[in-house]
């Protein structure tokens, strides 16, 4: 019995030791999880036969960072787009042919710190003070009207997106396939793990979404495999209105491929209802 007993301990021990460990290192590797920047540069806006300018801003820090200014300056309005947790703004082409050629707006698409050809290393201040970074880079440099802007957010950029549209007055938010906040999501992949505890990096979208005073659309698909589309219902659930809600299909990746049709469709239904109010 004293040998069962004494075997006991060990395994509990080696068993508590091992939590212990893990949740050290999922405190420590955070920013490894969370952000996956890649500086292959793939292919350009020139590939699919569109002008651009390659434009290069600092951020309040002094970071350099480093983006794309694509289509006319009389086009309808203009996107500035906030990209996912991975690869840089090369890998974008296929949404940019869905803003540029089917909705006939102007997209500028920056890379956040550590991204692309951008500076620095990613962190949650540093994609805030980054999204800052090109708001002024497009309404102070470029002397783009805020009320012409149509902030848009993919998955970690609906944080990012959110964040700087509640801080300034855009023409509208569109956050699309994102979560409420981090450790939400983490929660529900670690539900072991004391996460809310160990968290260090937030990107609160369901605090910044209560603050925003334009129009909001969201848009998530149920096929999502990494954020619940639960996610995307509560934040649409928080938004003030006029508010609207798209339901695309397909996996977290290509949900914007796969709804097709409906997908511009809704899109154009709502760029038009946000330009027709003055």
């Amino acid at each position: 019995m004293a040998k069962v007993k004494r075997m006991l301990w060990i395994v509990l021990g080696t068993l508590l030791v091992s939590y212990f460990f893990l949740a050290v290192c999922m405190y420590l590797a955070q920013e490894h999880l969370l952000y996956r920047p890649s500086k292959e540069l793939d292919s350009t806006p020139k590939d699919i036969s569109l002008s651009y300018e390659e434009v290069f801003f600092d951020a309040a820090d002094g970071v350099k960072l480093w983006g794309w200014l694509v289509g006319k300056e009389n086009a309808r309005g203009t996107i500035l787009y906030c990209h996912g947790n991975a690869g840089n703004i090369t890998h974008r082409l296929d949404s940019i042919i869905i803003f540029h050629h089917k909705l006939q707006l102007q997209v500028f698409l920056f890379d956040y710190r550590g991204y692309g050809k951008s500076e620095g290393s990613p962190s949650e201040k540093g994609t805030y003070l980054d999204v800052e970074a090109a708001w002024k880079y497009l309404t102070e440099t470029k002397k783009i009207p805020a009320d012409t802007i149509f902030v848009f957010g993919r998955s970690l950029g609906g944080p990012i997106a959110a964040y700087i549209a509640a801080q300034k007055k855009p023409k509208a938010l569109i956050l699309e396939s994102t979560f409420t906040s981090v450790p939400d999501v983490a929660q529900a992949i670690y539900p072991y793990m004391p996460i809310r505890l160990l968290s260090r990096i937030e990107y609160p979208t369901q605090k910044y979404i209560t603050q925003i005073q334009c129009p909001v659309m969201v848009a998530h698909s149920k096929q999502d495999d990494l954020i619940p589309y639960s996610h995307g219902k509560k934040l649409f659930g928080l938004a003030k209105e006029p508010k609207e809600f798209m339901e695309m299909r397909g996996d977290h990746n290509n949900g914007f491929l796969n709804t097709g049709k409906l997908y511009t469709q809704k899109w154009q239904s709502f760029l038009d209802s946000c330009l027709i109010k003055k």
